[in-house]
């Protein structure tokens, strides 16, 4: 009996040897692979978190200079964030809030330079629908309509489409264009939830222009 289990051992040793000498390269690759994917996995996670945790530092260092009111440190501070940790969501947040730093102290072509660069770079779509509608807003009060209405047309549906529409009838007023305008301020007025206290806002512009909400949701209900 003895002699026969060891046959039978030796029969199981020899058929593994064979399967290792047939497979056993492949079966190390794909374990040496296995490896390098989580051991990639795992350091590319560490490295996000630790570009996040360095940018967000440095959008700390900018907000406090946002809130002295210190221009020229806040365009030093989101120059050195645009260029070593471009990818993050801080360097979008950087580029807003220094170019309304900038508009606030009269630069004004330095605020479209960070709001042209969230454009280009942003990896979010909403910070790029929200720079695309500070610069219309910038190229509205430079009388640059047809550049504005552009950025405009560039804005997704979605959570910045009424203020877009309400951005584009006050481009469309200023060219003149009252029934465009009306009706522009009309899609905002329809998008926007009727608890936004900004609505009360696109009411008097709807009013100003005879289309007042009120009165038209009054004759509704009446006829």
């Amino acid at each position: 009996m003895a002699t026969q289990l060891d046959l039978q051992e030796q029969e199981q040793v020899d058929a593994l040897k064979a399967f290792w000498q047939q497979y056993g390269n492949l079966i190390t690759w794909a374990l040496v692979a296995a490896m390098l994917v989580y051991s990639g996995i795992t350091g590319w996670q560490w490295w996000q978190r630790e570009q996040s945790a360095k940018a967000g530092a440095m959008f700390d260092e900018l907000d406090r200079a946002a809130n002295a009111g210190d221009v020229d440190k806040a365009a030093r501070v989101f120059g050195d964030l645009r260029e070593r940790y471009p990818r993050t969501a801080y360097a979008q947040q950087a580029g807003v809030l220094a170019a309304k730093l900038q508009f606030e102290k009269g630069k004004a072509d330095d605020a479209r330079a960070s709001l042209a660069w969230v454009i280009e770079h942003a990896v979010e779509d909403e910070y790029r629908a929200l720079a695309r509608l500070r610069l219309a807003g910038l190229m509205l009060e430079a009388k640059q309509y047809d550049d504005a209405l552009k950025q405009l047309d560039a804005v997704p549906d979605g959570p910045f489409a009424a203020l877009a529409a309400d951005r584009r009838g006050d481009v469309l007023l200023a060219q003149g264009k009252k029934a465009e305008a009306r009706a522009a301020y009309e899609r905002a007025h329809k998008l926007m939830d009727d608890k936004v206290e900004y609505r009360r806002l696109l009411d008097a512009k709807l009013t100003a222009l005879g289309a007042s909400p009120a009165a038209a949701a009054a004759s509704g209900a009446a006829q």
